[in-house]
């Protein structure tokens, strides 16, 4: 055998065996991300990112059930983006912030509102695979998201811009190239997240009683409700932690009481006397609460019970109703049968835990339609430099592009400085949301109604 047949038969051998071990050694996906102090997620993606609802509602989660740790999240999605758009202005969107994970929303662009086309579908896969390697080469780990639903029937109601045949197929084109990106996902480890079913299935199931029901108004962009929707996905996809507390108490019959099973907090002061139970509890967390706006989308996710459950169950009361007090403040009151079988408060408007909760919601709110909505548009005039820098170059002799580039360099020059003052103004925001956001005491007085007719409860 001549010596250069010999080395490339050497090296095929090679990745053979190569082959053969990493389809006996498959990596394992991430069952949940590994956060500390200080580290960053950059979520990614294009308008339905840059609505900056689902993120929000994200972050919400993390600030009121991990409050002792202090993370850092940063928006990165431009309406219009595709793939492309995103490897643009990777450096200074997504690497500069140095982030542990990076999740992916992107896709809804890149198929063009088309039924499925190979060339394009072939664009999406060389781009989107890039944005993978650019994440992991900053050493960050990459977390694909399936794109979200495309609402056929509502695109049928509301949108005109679509040729009718694409109406009817788009939704199965998404639900191609999410495949496709699990599969990836998958075979090499990274975090997913499936957005399309979960939009979707809510969306059949609602209509069976309300044909007209739709999460997305313009066929495309999610409204808050299905944001929270893809919000609670993320939650649940990532493994993320879905209890927040347990208090369980034991009244015996002799008088004695303890409390038999706490997590999630510490209980002092336990006592009982005169058909009163009373004791102090802090609490590791608040609970996941998300501004009004989509209160829809956590009734219809049920999204406390499943993301944020804080119950208090107590056992060995005489029947009865009974009055649940926090602080002083009534919270209600109700049966000692429900008392026994536990109450959930995580939903309790009335308490001071979901209160405090909700300021904090509020506050991110505020940083993400304040300073972190000029970021956002800020880049996306970013993105319109860089696409007609790209026709630009493909056809130089084109004298209207070049007016409109030279317009928009000069837009784009002092983006750096406006969106570091945006970020600084985050910060303060930010700062005052890790103020708000720590746990305290409260004192819990739960006494017997006698002599009245009391209003019911419920858990």
């Amino acid at each position: 055998m001549k010596p250069l047949v010999r080395v490339l038969s050497a090296v095929l051998l090679v990745l053979a065996l190569m082959r053969s071990a990493a389809a006996d050694d498959p990596k394992p996906v991430l069952a949940k991300p590994d956060l500390h102090d200080g580290d960053c997620v950059v979520f990614l993606g294009d308008s339905i990112t840059h609505q900056l609802l689902y993120t929000q509602y994200v972050e919400d989660y993390f600030y009121t059930r991990f409050p002792k740790l202090r993370l850092k999240f940063h928006n990165a999605g431009v309406g219009g983006a595709q793939c492309w758009d995103a490897l643009q202005r990777f450096d200074r969107d997504v690497a500069a912030f140095k982030p542990k994970y990076v999740t992916i929303l992107l896709g809804m662009n890149d198929g063009h509102y088309i039924p499925f086309d190979q060339a394009t579908f072939d664009m999406y896969q060389k781009d989107m695979t890039e944005v993978l390697k650019r994440i992991t080469d900053i050493g960050a780990t990459p977390i694909p998201m399936t794109p979200t639903m495309f609402d056929a029937r509502q695109s049928r109601r509301s949108t005109n811009w679509m040729k009718e045949e694409s109406k009817g197929l788009y939704n199965s084109v998404l639900a191609y190239y999410g495949t496709w990106l699990r599969d990836v996902a998958i075979e090499n480890g990274y975090g997913f997240v499936d957005m399309w079913g979960p939009l979707n299935t809510i969306t059949v199931q609602q209509r069976k009683t309300d044909p007209k029901f739709t999460l997305i108004e313009d066929a495309v962009h999610p409204g808050p409700d299905g944001q929270l929707v893809m919000a609670t996905a993320i939650i649940n996809d990532l493994g993320l932690p879905k209890k927040l507390s347990t208090i369980r108490i034991l009244q015996r019959r002799n008088g004695d009481i303890e409390a038999t099973n706490v997590q999630g907090g510490a209980i002092a002061g336990l006592s009982n006397a005169q058909e009163k139970i009373e004791f102090t509890w802090t609490a590791e967390g608040l609970p996941w609460v998300v501004p009004e706006e989509a209160a829809k989308g956590a009734k219809l996710t049920n999204m406390g019970h499943r993301w944020s459950e804080e119950t208090l169950e107590v056992h060995g009361l005489q029947p009865g109703q009974y009055k649940l007090t926090i602080d002083g403040e009534d919270v209600g009151t109700f049966q000692s049968g429900a008392l026994e079988r536990h109450l959930e408060l995580q939903n309790n408007s009335k308490t001071p835990q979901h209160k405090q909760a909700l300021e904090v919601a509020l506050l991110n709110q505020r940083r993400c339609k304040g300073p972190y909505q000029r970021i956002r548009d800020a880049w996306g005039q970013y993105q319109g430099y860089a696409r007609t820098k790209q026709a630009a170059e493909r056809d130089p002799n084109n004298e209207e592009t070049k007016k409109r580039l030279a317009e928009l360099e000069k837009a784009v020059a002092d983006l750096d400085q406006r969106v570091a003052q945006s970020l600084a103004e985050a910060k303060a925001i930010e700062d005052e949301i890790f103020a708000k956001n720590q746990p305290l005491p409260h004192r819990y007085v739960l006494e017997r109604v006698a002599g009245q007719a009391a209003a019911k409860g419920s858990n």
